[in-house]
């Protein structure tokens, strides 16, 4: 009988699902099943049920799972031991992140962390934020990087009695149990709108949030907290804003294309902003500097606590561009920068007049 034995029965008795599991684990299904069945063999118990869709743990089978759960977490604590002895931020770390953020954080932060902490294993899972809380809560995950909760949300849930608030309300991210989580906030990042190259707004400087109303906005599917911070800002409810349920998608880059399709119009996180340069496209920065709030959340009773935190100060000092640092500039709203150094000809990327762009400088930066 083997940890890694225990580790995949363990994996199987989250997912419900071998393929799954074995995703998790980072190997293959057929390699998951033969550890599985060998661990069976040596303990003389049928621990999973087969006959069904799904596999079922038997009752035997869930009771070594819990148990094997406190084992591992003890396992996982004496290697971290060892790792404090090696010095900070040394062995492998599982991070989590949202997918409106991953594709464009992703090479920066890779880059950063290399740089300074370059024997840190960075194992990155990309998910939901019910995903990522989830497996935070179970302690799958070290770490996540999440979109906070922020005074724009506490101004929507102030307004709960409107039905047009409502739905917004509902989808906003959540404020983790802060005796049990330890959050440290990156940067602000700004909200941008994308239009058709040809709207009527594509030639403004910028557009007020009351405008959006006006708009048809289009929006990420459900279980996207992006979804719930696009809606908040706007002050507009389900049925207002998203008609055409068929036009609802599961990434920006999609959102991006029915926006050049003529479709609609969407709202754009900076990072992703600065990405969007198209001749069909028309992306203008809000006038009022709405913005989400990008952090890193772990748990406060966390081996590695003290490191995830020094974790975060590293990436607070590699602001990327278009965003804003945190804390900001007393009496300063959050207004986004222009676009990233090598995109300047980005049409409609500027920021409004008279309120010049805050944009951070990296520590590393990829070359590509």
């Amino acid at each position: 009988m083997t940890l890694r034995e225990l580790r995949y029965l363990i994996a199987l008795a989250d997912h419900r699902h071998f393929g799954r599991a074995a995703a998790a684990c980072h190997v293959t299904q057929p390699t998951l099943s033969a550890q599985i069945r060998k661990l069976e063999n040596y303990l003389g118990q049928t621990l999973v049920d087969r006959q069904g869709r799904q596999p079922a743990l038997t009752p035997i089978g869930e009771q070594i799972a819990e148990r094997a759960r406190r084992l591992i977490a003890e396992a996982d604590a004496i290697l971290g031991l060892t790792r404090l002895h090696r010095g900070p931020l040394v062995g492998a770390l599982t991070l989590g992140i949202i997918p409106t953020l991953a594709p464009y954080y992703l090479p920066q932060l890779l880059e950063t962390v290399g740089v300074a902490f370059p024997r840190l294993q960075l194992i990155v899972q990309e998910g939901v934020t019910a995903d990522l809380c989830a497996r935070l809560e179970e302690q799958s995950l070290d770490a996540a990087l999440l979109a906070l909760p922020t005074p724009l949300a506490q101004t929507a849930c102030a307004f709960t009695e409107c039905p047009r608030c409502e739905a917004a309300v509902q989808t906003l991210p959540r404020p983790l149990d802060v005796e049990v989580y330890e959050r440290e906030v990156l940067f602000d990042e700004p909200f941008w709108v994308a239009l058709p190259a040809d709207h009527v707004l594509a030639e403004a400087q910028d557009v007020a949030a009351a405008a959006l109303g006006d708009l048809k906005l289009l929006l990420l599917a459900d279980g996207h907290c992006l979804r719930g911070q696009a809606l908040a800002v706007c002050r507009s409810s389900e049925a207002d804003s998203d008609d055409a349920a068929d036009f609802r998608a599961t990434s920006l880059e999609t959102l991006k294309q029915l926006v050049v399709a003529g479709r609609g119009c969407t709202l754009l996180p900076a990072l992703a902003a600065s990405q969007a340069g198209s001749e069909h496209l028309a992306v203008k920065p809000l006038r009022g500097g709405e913005s989400r709030r990008i952090g890193l959340v772990w748990r406060r009773n966390h081996l590695r606590s003290r490191e995830l935190g020094l974790l975060a100060d590293t990436l607070r000092q590699a602001l990327p561009a278009g965003t804003v640092a945190w804390p900001p500039e007393p009496g300063r709203l959050p207004i986004p920068g222009g676009p990233p150094p090598g995109l300047p000809g980005l049409p409609g990327l500027s920021a409004p007049p008279g309120q010049p762009g805050r944009t951070g400088s990296s520590v590393a930066r990829l070359s590509a």
